[in-house]
Parts: C-alpha cells; sequence; structure tokens
C-alpha cells in the first residue's frame, strides 16, 4: 500500500490555534492552582529553618549562658565569635551543615538580640521578612509566636 500525499493534506490555521488556546489554558490552570502551594511551602520552609536556628540558638545559650549579640548573628552558630562577648565554651558549630542559609525567598533572616519584639527580656528575635521582604509587616515569620 503506497501513501499518498496530497497538498490539501494537514491541518488549517484554525485548528492549529484552538490546540494551542486549550494548552495556554491548561497551563494557566495549572499555574493558578501551583502558586498558593507555592507560597505555603515557602512558609513551611522558613518556619521549620527558623525552628533549627532557634534550637541551634538555645544549644548556644546552654553552653555559654548568652546568646550571641546581633552583631554576632547566626554566624556564631558556625563560627567562634571574636567580638565581645566572646563566648567561653563554644562547642560548635551548632548547626549541620555548618552554613547559615538565607530565607526561601533568598533574604538573610533577621537577628536580633537583645529582643524589640519577643516578650522574654532574655530571649532573641529571630524572623524572615517573607514575601514582601519588608521587616515588622503581616507576612513575616518569627520565632516567637
Amino acid at each position: 500500500m503506497k501513501l499518498r500525499w496530497n497538498k490539501h493534506s494537514g491541518f488549517t490555521l484554525i485548528e492549529i490555534m484552538l490546540v494551542i488556546a486549550i494548552i495556554a489554558l491548561l497551563v494557566g490552570t495549572v499555574i493558578v492552582n501551583i502558586g498558593p502551594q507555592r507560597r505555603k511551602a515557602y512558609e513551611t520552609q522558613a518556619k521549620n529553618q527558623i525552628s533549627a536556628y532557634k534550637m541551634a540558638l538555645q544549644t548556644y545559650s546552654l553552653d555559654n549562658g548568652i546568646y550571641p549579640t546581633t552583631d554576632q548573628g547566626l554566624q556564631a552558630l558556625v563560627a567562634a565569635p571574636t567580638s565581645e562577648p566572646v563566648p567561653a565554651k563554644w562547642h560548635g558549630p551548632y548547626t549541620d551543615p555548618a552554613v547559615i542559609k538565607p530565607d526561601p525567598w533568598n533574604r538573610p533572616y533577621i537577628y536580633v538580640c537583645p529582643p524589640q519584639q519577643n516578650s522574654d527580656p532574655e530571649g532573641f528575635d529571630l524572623y524572615s521578612s517573607g514575601l514582601d521582604g519588608r521587616p515588622n509587616t503581616d507576612d513575616d515569620i518569627v520565632s516567637w509566636r
């Protein structure tokens, strides 16, 4: 059996445009449904990372009797601070792997000690500024709530 090529065979422009429109509609629906899930996943990731840093900070405090200062920052969890107050019993690194990662939006976590927002005067503030990137807004993910 021999196939014959007819110069009138093939798809019309309208058929091709219809298929492209259907594909675009499906892609748009998927993107609209995945967007909120992605934000929720980022928020969960930030909460988990803050929880891990919070436990590391508490271990640092148990070893040294104090939390790192704001100037020493979270970096004190992976390398012994050299600025005052220098911890006498630093047994780090306190995080595994020994690296301080940025939040899911690729911004550094904000660490303040002594705290400005946390009601515990002997604690610390540790938070991500969230999706909008501005601190002290409703979308912040904080360690003290």
